[in-house]
């Protein structure tokens, strides 16, 4: 946003200062004001990432008679006004997916970037996942316009699956992080989690039993008995309550969720699939897929070289192919034609760009610091559209690129909170933000895979391949 679409608010703020009675503090409140402009507040200070836009979407309200942070799920081109969600039946006008997503991303940016203001906004979204939890752990999900909870609801009822994996995880980050600036709030989160903690170790009573899809094993002690995706979230969030409260039988539950989640891993990085993690069944799906960033961070905290090598091979197989040849929406991994390409969004780019930020992490391998840049690219315009899917001015996130390849330029909430936590992410590494304004020139085949070549706003041009001895490399074309 603008400082000129800042101007209407000015000139309703010099209309009440014109009393003698507060002229005292025109000054004072003029630039008050100024430094509340996104603009000023971001733009101004080096940042691309804005929250002017998540702003919009939330509001405070009272739900179960607290006073809660809410976020809109949905906002329309071109006023971007609140919609209401009604795919699945009525609803609701939020979500605790939306407000857990949103707390994970304002915790982030106080720890990664010391940006205070994310603790207010996260204290406010964590009331509300507090007030969408069951007394047994499990989680409602919707509330209505009547800020009443939508208990019956198809994406709503109470249940320990999707919205309940992002709620630990949010909850979890909350109670690490408050428990250095407020640890009374920090000890009704973590009381939060210990709730629902035994619903994640219920999961285990069918560890070890298994499916099968022709070739393809299926773990059946995975959320929703196969929903590697959700578990990866789940995993992210005991991840964080392991950082508060650590515990050999945590991290006996966590390793075995990882074993799931790696038996549903298939190829090798020069074979079909190339190392992917399967979403659900024999399904791959690129959003929410966050597998290699869950496992890339359980293996570097409990120094495990197996599990860091699961999300290492689908960084150098999968993902390598994904950089060179194109983002895809999804695949049955039975049939390799069945790939569709689109839509793409947002929320299919998070897993990737952080877990390749994982994958760095847990190696010290700066080359997946660079994949990260570019698998972010995709963001600001190296995309099927060759246009930005997030806008640093407003801090929209878009709601992605569409089968006919154009741009939506709805923005949701999942959006622009994925378009948030990427760059978040990863604006702490000058080797990635290096990369974010690259766009894919050509790819071609080599023995070792695909090869493609990027270039750079000022025609910088490198090229992302694999080489059988260094391993996957980003380097300068005709250096």
């Amino acid at each position: 946003m603008s400082r000129m679409a800042w101007l209407p608010r000015m000139v309703r703020l010099l209309r009440r200062l014109r009393s003698p009675r507060m002229a005292g503090v025109t000054v004072v409140a003029i630039t008050a004001t100024l430094a509340l402009s996104p603009s000023c507040g971001y733009l101004d200070r080096g940042t691309i990432v804005n929250f002017s836009h998540l702003d919009h979407l939330s509001e405070m309200a009272t739900v179960a008679g607290k006073v809660v942070r809410i976020v809109h799920i949905y906002s329309t081109y071109p006023d971007y006004a609140w919609v209401d969600a009604k795919e699945s039946g009525p609803e609701g006008i939020a979500c605790v997916d939306d407000a857990a997503r949103a707390a994970v991303l304002c915790l982030r940016d106080v720890e990664l970037h010391g940006r205070m203001d994310g603790l207010r906004r996260a204290r406010g979204l964590l009331e509300f996942v507090l007030a969408m939890q069951a007394d047994d752990g499990d989680f409602y999900n919707f509330v209505f316009e009547d800020r009443s909870i939508n208990l019956n609801g198809r994406t709503s009822f109470k249940s320990f699956g999707w919205w309940a994996a992002r709620a630990v995880w949010a909850l979890a980050s909350g109670a690490r992080v408050f428990s250095h600036h407020d640890p009374a709030f920090a000890a009704r989160l973590r009381a939060a989690v210990e709730r629902s903690i035994p619903r994640a170790y219920a999961l285990l009573e069918r560890s070890g039993e298994e499916g099968a899809e022709g070739a393809f094993r299926i773990p059946r002690w995975l959320l929703y008995e196969s929903g590697a995706d959700a578990t990866s979230e789940l995993l992210l969030g005991l991840i964080e309550y392991y950082k508060v409260a650590p515990s050999p039988a945590l991290a006996a539950l966590m390793r075995k969720l990882a074993d799931g989640l790696m038996i549903m891993q298939d190829g090798e990085v020069d074979s079909f699939p190339f190392g992917l993690h399967r979403s659900w069944q024999t399904v791959w799906h690129m959003w929410g897929n966050g597998q290699t960033q869950a496992l890339a961070e359980l293996g570097r905290m409990l120094n495990d070289s197996t599990i860091i090598g699961s999300a290492k091979r689908e960084a150098d197989g999968w993902y390598l192919r994904l950089l060179c040849e194109g983002f895809a929406r999804e695949m049955d991994v039975r049939d390799p034609g069945s790939r569709r390409e689109y839509d793409q969004i947002a929320y299919g780019v998070r897993p990737m760009a952080v877990g390749l930020i994982r994958v760095y992490e847990a190696t010290g391998n700066t080359e997946y610091l660079a994949m990260a840049g570019l698998a972010a690219s995709w963001l600001l315009g190296n995309n099927a559209v060759g246009g930005s899917v997030y806008d640093p001015e407003s801090g929209r996130g878009y709601d992605g690129i569409s089968e006919d390849r154009g741009l939506n330029r709805n923005s949701g909430a999942e959006s622009t909170i994925a378009a948030l936590l990427t760059l978040t992410e990863l604006e702490k590494y000058p080797e990635a933000m290096k990369y974010l304004r690259y766009r894919r020139v050509s790819t071609s085949s080599a023995p070792g895979g695909p090869r493609a070549e990027f270039v750079g706003p000022g025609g910088e041009r490198v090229m992302l391949r694999r080489d059988e001895d260094a391993g996957v490399v980003v380097s300068e074309v005709g250096g």
